[in-house]
């Protein structure tokens, strides 16, 4: 939740932090703000609403000038979305401003601390209390006037602070949110992404928790939470700058989507050499993998759905029991977990503060951790015992798309290379199924080929007030991501069931023209499927079916029907979910709804 951005050098900050909180603007878009350093002033403009707004405000950066300053863009949590609770926040003697990432989980007690000792709050937020401690704090140093309030505040924070008093200086310090530093030359920067720092710099240095770090124009200087210096490694931004823009796309998540073959290429290709899986930034041994007596998988959000259907996969090909949790029902649950149990992590970001949360836990227990994540050097990575990237590239729109794929692309290849260091399989299946595999860009793109006729589906089913998506089996963890793609930024109430369970209760609110998206792309269940669809239309339901080209009996049953290439049945998840994600989009075009940055939702969820 939320994006900070900062600058330290030569140029006027303010149209570089504009720029870098339009890249960050889907971590939050409620409202917005900078500071910038003046002399021994600081100049504040805040907004509600979008980054448009903010540059309007200050024609683009010319009404600040100066050449450091902070900026951030708001997810709200604490206080609604107000010109006065966005950030940055000022101190009552105006010397410093702090804008924050994350929650203060005391702030109550210490707000009413500072309110006693005389301190005046203008705002609803956690994050004023940051300000005023570094106010309380500072006799002429401000390294230790951070320091000091950083061991007050619990929770997570990113944090960014100016002081008049020390005008080249930025101080920014990290605690469970994601903080990255930017080294340029006589120039220097710090995000919350690297989304926000390619356009300038591609060397980048990653914070760990409790460290905080000094940025002037000429040097950054890493301290641990002692306040030591310390020395930290320079890594390499290797995303170009044209992943993160639109490409003539209208939106972000129609370029997502576009993507996916690309993106599933770069996830497989490269861990397939001589016709086998080769994971080697992991550990996971036969005997390690034979000692396993159960996987949880756990995550949030679209991740769990991909979860859920990466479970069969595994189960079928590793015969291994496989238990899909949330992460925010895992963490508080007093888990079953023990040394022979394998965490599968699933996170886009790396730093979704529930899934890390979980996997701590259960790192307490005894489990071995696996990391699937899209982003280097994130939290989430860091912390598990092994990690798998999914190479997917900087996803921007708030749905994800790309991410999902690949994560399933990675859960695919985990379940066929354990299963092959098993033994669990010959090796003329294997072969079979690592072609199939290796097919999937191919596939995918052929579907996205096939449905030019989506958009007209979404004139007729947009303005509908519900949805259901029904499946089974391999079907239904299908219909779970569909109807999120769907009621997420589309706003229409959209629900997904297992098929088999319609009778018990949900087909009660089946009426007249309600409209049933009828997975049917798994040949183990397909008549079973088929007599539900006979059930919802008995009842006056207008079913729109997905289905393979080959399944001809489906077009006398469904009003309407989207066909997909035939592909392996546990991996066909990944080439499913693009039709529906495409009417998802369209719907929500249709709707005329702000599909990247749909309203209450940010990208990456930091927060509880």
């Amino acid at each position: 939740m939320c994006g900070i951005v900062g600058y330290s050098g030569a140029q006027d900050a303010a149209p570089i932090l504009l720029e870098g909180l339009k890249k960050l603007e889907y971590r939050g878009y409620d409202s917005a703000g900078i500071a910038v350093l003046n002399g021994n002033s600081i100049t504040v403009s805040k907004v509600t609403g979008r980054i448009a707004n903010l540059c309007e405000k200050t024609a683009d950066g010319k009404n600040c000038p100066g050449t450091v300053g902070i900026g951030h863009t708001r997810w709200a949590t604490h206080g609604a979305p107000t010109d006065t609770n966005a950030h940055p926040h000022l101190s009552n003697d105006g010397k410093f401003a702090v804008v924050h990432n994350g929650i203060v989980e005391n702030y109550m007690s210490l707000r009413e601390e500072l309110i006693e000792k005389g301190y005046r709050f203008e705002s609803q937020t956690d994050t004023e209390v940051i300000v005023h401690l570094i106010e309380m704090y500072y006799v002429g140093d401000l390294k230790k006037a951070v320091i000091k309030t950083s061991a007050r505040l619990q929770g997570s924070y990113a944090l960014g602070v100016v002081c008049t008093e020390e005008p080249q200086n930025v101080y920014v310090v990290r605690e469970s949110s994601p903080l990255i530093l930017g080294v340029g030359v006589g120039e220097n920067y710090f995000a919350s992404d690297v989304t926000a720092l390619v356009s300038y710099t591609r060397n980048a240095i990653y914070l760990e928790d409790g460290e905080f770090a000094k940025i002037t124009p000429d040097s950054i200087t890493v301290f641990d939470p002692a306040g030591q210096p310390i020395q930290k490694k320079i890594s390499r931004i290797t995303w170009d700058i044209q992943s993160a823009e639109k490409g003539g796309y209208e939106h972000f998540m129609l370029k997502e989507i576009v993507e996916q073959p690309r993106a599933i290429k770069a996830t497989i290709a490269p861990r397939i050499k001589d016709s086998e899986i080769v994971l080697d930034e992991t550990e996971l041994t036969a005997d390690y993998l034979r000692s396993i007596h159960k996987i949880v998988i756990t995550a949030c959000g679209s991740a769990y759905y991909a979860g859920c259907a990466g479970k069969y996969a595994i189960e079928h090909l590793c015969h291994i029991p496989v238990q899909v949790e949330l992460a925010s029902e895992l963490r508080y649950s007093n888990p079953l977990i023990d040394e022979h149990t394998l965490l599968i992590v699933l996170s886009q970001s790396g730093e979704t503060a529930d899934t890390i949360a979980a996997m701590k836990e259960c790192k307490k227990r005894g489990a071995k951790t696996l990391a699937i994540v899209n982003v280097v050097g994130s939290t989430i990575a860091k912390t598990a015992d092994e990690t798998l990237y999914t190479w997917a590239g900087p996803e921007i729109a708030v749905a994800t798309t790309k991410g999902y794929t690949t994560q399933l692309a990675v859960l695919y290849l985990f379940a066929l290379y354990a299963a092959k260091k098993m033994n669990r399989l010959d090796d003329e299946t294997y072969g079979k199924l690592l072609e199939t595999l290796i097919t999937l860009p191919k596939r995918i793109q052929e579907t996205l080929d096939m449905n030019s006729a989506i958009p007209n589906l979404a004139k007729k089913y947009h303005t509908t007030g519900s949805m259901f998506f029904i499946g089974r089996n391999t079907d239904y963890a299908i219909a779970l991501e569909g109807a999120l793609k769907m009621k997420e930024i589309s706003y229409i109430h959209a629900e997904s069931y297992a098929a088999g369970e319609l009778k018990h209760g949900t087909i009660a609110l089946i009426d007249e023209h309600q409209p049933v998206i009828a997975l049917c792309c798994n040949d183990s269940v397909m008549e079973k499927t088929m007599s539900n669809i006979v059930e919802v239309k008995a009842r006056g339901a207008e079913v729109l079916a997905v289905t393979f080209k080959e399944n001809q009996k489906i077009v006398s049953l469904a009003d309407d029907v989207i066909f997909i290439p035939k592909v392996e049945t546990i991996f066909s998840a990944a080439v499913e979910i693009i039709p529906l994600q495409l009417l998802a989009y369209y719907v929500a075009k249709e709707n005329g709804c702000d599909i990247d940055k749909p309203k209450n939702l940010a990208k990456s969820v930091t927060v509880e």
